[in-house]
């Protein structure tokens, strides 16, 4: 065979389409545009393009995998954050109940930042990829070398080449904070996962500052405690609080899992919720009901995430030519019993633990 063979991906390249695209130009398989056609045909004379019938008989059979690739982000080496976290147990059964109603069969790996997921994608012949979190660019820019539908979930990736599926982070920690100080409160510490650039830790600071600034209450660096997202740093957080002996009367965790391992940690030292310090959550997951007292929280509907992460890659996976999306669904609080209203934030007041 000459080195020099024109491929599909090189009339795609030409013809400025994806290689989905040329395929089913090729095959009839599935709808395109006429315009879409026509610029494969072109691209096709121009570079004197002869389709392979062998690879086109194997393609064929293999083309329609029924495999939907779903990528979790691992957190640090060995761990399992996909069983460690209910957030994503609960946003994974939801991917894999739809795409299995509507005859897809799911592949979940847990990926570090910098290893390759192209070669699962090319060996497992996958229609399409869910990317759950947010990865470095360098993953992104690899992705996109896939030419298959990839639907973003929790990412602020600006590539228009991906579909994304997101809430609005900033205002939904707005809205945590802002509770917390209606109810008088002016001490407010924040539990944050890693603080990454144009990551979801990263909006949901800012919607802390923002409801603090509203206020017109100072930024404090020392009430940002910052870790993984999981009990045993929700845990540290607040010990590491309480060790400071830092006046604060409220703690707004930026994910459940943190504030439900503070609560242990506060427990764990006489400090009752919400008598001596009061707590917020973000997520509401099934657990933070389940809590005493009940854990408030902002609510985002986990599941629908990821109903709608399927529906909109399998929509993609039939309209190769689908104009890319971007999905904010709402938020909303949800009220219980760990936040407790004060008449005033004294400098008396609050946790004074050393």
């Amino acid at each position: 065979m000459p080195a020099n063979r024109v491929t599909m991906k090189d009339v795609a390249r030409e013809a400025g389409v994806t290689s989905a695209a040329v395929s089913y130009a090729l095959s009839g398989k599935r709808p395109i545009s006429e315009e879409t056609r026509r610029r494969v045909e072109q691209a096709i004379k121009r570079l004197g393009y002869t389709p392979n019938m062998a690879a086109r008989t194997l393609s064929s059979a293999t083309r329609d995998s029924r495999l939907i690739g779903v990528v979790v982000p691992q957190t640090e080496a060995g761990s399992r954050l996909m069983f460690q976290n209910q957030f994503y147990s609960e946003i994974l059964g939801s991917i894999e109940l739809c795409a299995r109603q509507k005859g897809y069969h799911v592949i979940i790996s847990a990926t570090d930042a910098n290893e390759s997921y192209l070669t699962l994608a090319k060996e497992r012949n996958l229609d399409g990829i869910i990317v759950i979190g947010m990865y470095p660019d360098s993953f992104y820019q690899q992705m996109k070398k896939s030419q298959i539908p990839i639907v973003l979930i929790d990412s602020y990736c600006n590539d228009h080449y991906y579909h994304n599926i997101r809430i609005d982070d900033a205002y939904g920690s707005y809205l945590a904070t802002r509770y917390v100080l209606d109810c008088g409160h002016r001490a407010v510490a924040f539990f944050s996962g890693r603080i990454k650039e144009n990551g979801v830790m990263k909006k949901r600071l800012a919607g802390y500052r923002d409801a603090l600034a509203e206020y017109e209450i100072p930024f404090r660096e020392e009430l940002i405690f910052e870790g993984n997202i999981d009990y045993k740093d929700g845990i540290v957080s607040a010990q590491r609080l309480m060790d400071a002996g830092l006046p604060a009367t409220a703690v707004v965790a930026a994910a459940d899992i943190l504030a439900i391992g503070a609560a242990k940690a506060f427990y764990e030292r006489g400090v009752r919720v919400p008598d001596d310090v009061s707590l917020m959550g973000f997520d509401d997951l099934e657990i933070a009901q389940y809590l005493t007292p009940g854990l408030t929280t902002v609510k985002q509907q986990i599941s629908l995430k990821g109903e709608k992460a399927v529906e909109l890659l399998i929509r993609n996976i039939n309209e190769p030519e689908l104009t890319k999306q971007e999905l904010i669904l709402p938020v909303s609080l949800v009220e219980r019993g760990s936040v407790r209203k004060i008449k005033s934030a004294t400098p008396g007041n609050g946790l004074k633990i050393g």
